[in-house]
């Protein structure tokens, strides 16, 4: 919405600069987007009067005139125009002056005559023939008698091109201010300034009964709230005033003629769309509100022809439509150069349905953009009588007495209590019961007895909270203290949420991209994994209506999932993935009752650089982060999806919280592979009911270490966690760290059996050990694995 500052300025001044104005009108709630001033570029233009005129003695087109600018000497400027006489006040570009464009003048000479600027036409002044429409197109502007003559005079102050126009940026719940009369009750309110709506009249000086000449009906009620009608004899058709084409012009609408004009006019200023029929174009005198007949079709005013269906609200006579409501007229209901008599229209629609139908038709009009979002009823008549009003006032008609008002909108006040502590409460803020009043009675609320009164064109406000946001932003929201939120609940992450955060953050910070999968699956891809036909795997839950048959079932697992997609990449020739997703399993639960749906985290890989080791850091990394420390890594020899022997599963306290390795050969090979894949299935509940959230400080050692080295041979089925286990028993809180350094087979180790050498870190936090407190725990270790039949190596 385009405000213009001469029209604010019919209701107050304000005295502030442009920029003060846009900020405390933004920090009350009409954002402004920005700020121009017309004919801003135009530099060095004054009125000028030619004093003399005379053929250039070198050409045949071209005149030398004498201009008078209203200093001591007169100026002489060579033009081609051909429209000029002796006496014309023109738009006169001096040397070193920038007309429409940016485009600069500087004196000079035309064929060996001295030229000291230019006369200006319409266009290099950034105007047209709507602005002006007695000036030639193709011609110097003559100024004319609604222009300031006065020699000398800045052209932009002369002909009214220097109007201040503030663009707003309108939310689709206040269209009151999509008006002159909106943004100025806002404006006023702002500013501490008085302000009451204009109330207008049926002018006195009518002759006839409207309702000998027109007849309205509404067949559509629920979509015509309200249609107010009068007719206007004896149409004179003229240009309008300058002024007022000036603010058409400012507020970006181009000026037509008196009769269109003033339509447009009252809809910028009122914010309620108006139209004007030619009567002669109304069939039997009546205007019928109506639902399009499926297959009518409309030419509109843009000479387009549209095809109607019966969703579509009509302005229809005894014959034909002859208008979409709130969006545009038909060819024959605009107002001609001989159009006598006419009917102007006010009228309030449905919004949904105004919205539905510019939508389907691809027309989106100033009317339409303000219909759609629910205007208020009461402002037809006051719109109609304001038309009529400037009717008399350009002498453009006789206004025939009466009007026609066919009225189906809710006629019930909206009222709320009038809770000021409420407010104070509820903002955080200390304003005094009057204050509040004030800056509600501002706003045209009405407060009595404690109940206020909620104006018509306010829709948009409907409980307490609507009430405190309009004391807040007159308040000033800059003013409001800071402190923190009381009444409200204290959002945070729950306890589940903070953990899915925390693994996607380990996650990506191990370098795994995130992925989304879809949880039914089609049932042959526990073939493809390689499940065994009596694996409690394939006991799920069957779609009745699935998307295909490739999403018939709901996953019992995730790994069909992740390798699908591994799959994918690896066919698109990426060299590498690496990808993990928080997915959940369902496992059914009888027919009557809801399945059990697991969450688990998939992690899934490929590449040259990846391996075993390289997922199992992923994972260990994984329960490091959610504090889970003591874990055994088994190997894994039951399942048909991995390798038997290059893949494990994790247990903490007996219960299995992780399966991974290597993908077994025969299924990377139904999937198309022909390289190593990884994966692993890590269950998110296991992870929650043994994560250690808290973090204990330890103080830096004040003690020194001592390490000893120790090597043992044991049978090969013994895994290196079984000793470690048991030396870090026998040894104690002395044992800081354990570290495998060796795994020797050969010659000097008998058959079936291996070499495990071990690092150990001795340490105490209360002394410095002794060799022999650090042999001491050594010879328990030794003793711990010797009754496991492991012995020493020699």
């Amino acid at each position: 919405m385009n405000l213009s500052k001469k029209w604010l300025n019919d209701y107050f001044h304000i005295k502030v600069s442009d920029k003060v104005f846009a900020d405390v009108m933004t920090l009350s709630g009409s954002k402004v987007e920005g700020i121009k001033t017309e004919g801003a570029g135009l530099k060095n233009i004054v009125v000028g009067k030619i004093k003399s005129i005379a053929r250039h003695p070198d050409s045949d087109h071209l005149w030398v005139c004498s201009v008078d600018i209203g200093s001591d000497e007169d100026i002489q400027i060579v033009t081609g125009a051909q429209n000029l006489k002796r006496d014309d006040v023109v738009p006169v570009a001096l040397n070193n002056s920038v007309i429409f464009g940016g485009k600069e003048i500087k004196a000079g000479m035309l064929r060996g005559v001295e030229s000291e600027g230019m006369l200006c036409s319409l266009s290099e002044l950034g105007l047209t023939l709507h602005d002006f429409p007695y000036a030639e197109e193709n011609g110097i502007f003559v100024l004319g008698d609604d222009c300031c003559k006065t020699l000398g005079k800045n052209i932009r102050d002369a002909i009214g091109l220097n109007d201040v126009v503030t663009e707003f940026e309108i939310t689709s719940n206040r269209p009151d201010c999509l008006s002159v009369v909106g943004l100025a009750r806002e404006a006023a309110a702002s500013f501490g300034l008085s302000f009451e709506s204009p109330v207008t009249k049926l002018p006195k000086e009518c002759t006839g009964d409207v309702s000998e000449l027109l007849k309205v009906d509404i067949l559509a009620p629920e979509k015509c709230y309200r249609y107010v009608g009068a007719v206007v004899k004896n149409v004179r058709i003229a240009p309008s005033p300058l002024c007022i084409r000036e603010r058409l012009r400012a507020s970006g609408v181009r000026p037509i003629n008196n009769i269109v004009d003033i339509t447009n006019y009252v809809m910028l200023e009122y914010g309620q769309p108006m139209h004007a029929f030619d009567i002669r174009f109304l069939h039997g005198g009546r205007v019928i509100v109506r639902n399009a007949a499926t297959g009518e079709k409309i030419t509109t005013l843009d000479g387009i022809e549209r095809n109607l269906d019966s969703s579509m609200l009509v302005i229809a006579d005894d014959e034909k439509p002859v208008a979409i409501a709130g969006i545009m007229g038909g060819e024959y209901s605009g107002i001609m150069e001989d159009t006598t008599t006419i009917v102007f229209e006010s009228a309030c629609f449905n919004g949904v349905n105004i919205r539905g139908t510019s939508k389907t038709l691809c027309m989106r009009t100033e009317s339409s953009s303000r219909f759609e979002k629910e205007l208020d009823p009461h402002g037809c008549l006051n719109s109609l009588y304001r038309a009529l009003e400037l009717i008399q006032l350009l002498d453009a008609g006789d206004v025939v007495g009466g009007i026609v008002d066919c009225d189906f909108s809710e006629k019930n006040v909206r009222t709320l209590p009038f809770d000021w502590e409420w407010t104070n409460k509820f903002i955080g803020i200390n304003v005094s019961e009057q204050e509040q009043k004030k800056i509600l009675e501002n706003i045209e609320f009405k407060i009595k007895d404690g109940i206020i009164t909620i104006p018509a064109f306010r829709n948009d406000v409907g409980h307490l909270a609507d009430i405190s946001e309009e004391v807040a932003r007159f308040y000033g929201y800059e003013n409001i203290p800071n402190h923190p939120l009381t009444g409200v609940a204290n959002g945070k992450l729950s306890e589940k949420q903070q953990l899915e955060k925390l693994i996607n953050e380990t996650m990506l910070g191990c370098g795994l991209s995130e992925i989304q999968t879809y949880s039914f699956i089609s049932p042959k891809l526990y073939d493809k994994i390689c499940l065994t036909s009596d694996d409690g795997a394939r006991n799920c839950i069957i779609i009745s209506n699935p998307l295909g048959e490739e999403t018939g079932v709901m996953r019992t697992t995730t790994l069909p999932s992740m390798l699908e997609v591994l799959a994918r990449n690896f066919n698109y020739r990426n060299a590498e993935a690496k990808l993990f997703e928080l997915a959940t399993e369902y496992i059914p639960q009888g027919e009557e009752t809801l399945p059990i749906e697991r969450q688990k985290i998939a992690i899934g890989m490929y590449g040259a650089d990846f391996d075993f080791y390289s997922l199992k850091g992923i994972v260990e990394e994984l329960l490091y982060k959610t504090g889970i420390e003591k874990y055994d890594i088994i190997a894994l020899t039951d399942n048909p999806s991995f390798h038997p022997g290059r893949s494990a599963k994790i247990t903490v306290k007996g219960k299995e919280i992780a399966v991974l390795g290597e993908i077994h050969p025969k299924v990377t090979e139904n999937y198309g592979f022909n390289i190593k894949v990884f994966a692993a299935i890590v269950d998110f509940d296991t992870i929650s009911e043994n994560r250690n959230p808290r973090k204990i400080f330890k103080h830096l050692p004040k003690y020194p270490a001592t390490s000893r080295d120790l090597a043992f041979v044991c049978r090969k089925d013994i895994t290196v966690v079984t000793l470690e286990k048991a030396i870090f028993e026998a040894v104690g809180e002395l044992l800081e760290d354990i570290s495998l350094f060796d795994v020797y087979e050969g010659s000097q180790i008998p058959s079936g059996m291996k070499s495990v050498a071990f690092n150990l870190r001795l340490r105490s936090s209360e002394r410095t050990l002794t060799d022999d407190e650090a042999e001491a725990a050594m010879k328990n270790a030794i003793s711990a694995l010797e009754i496991l039949g492991i012995s020493l190596r020699s």
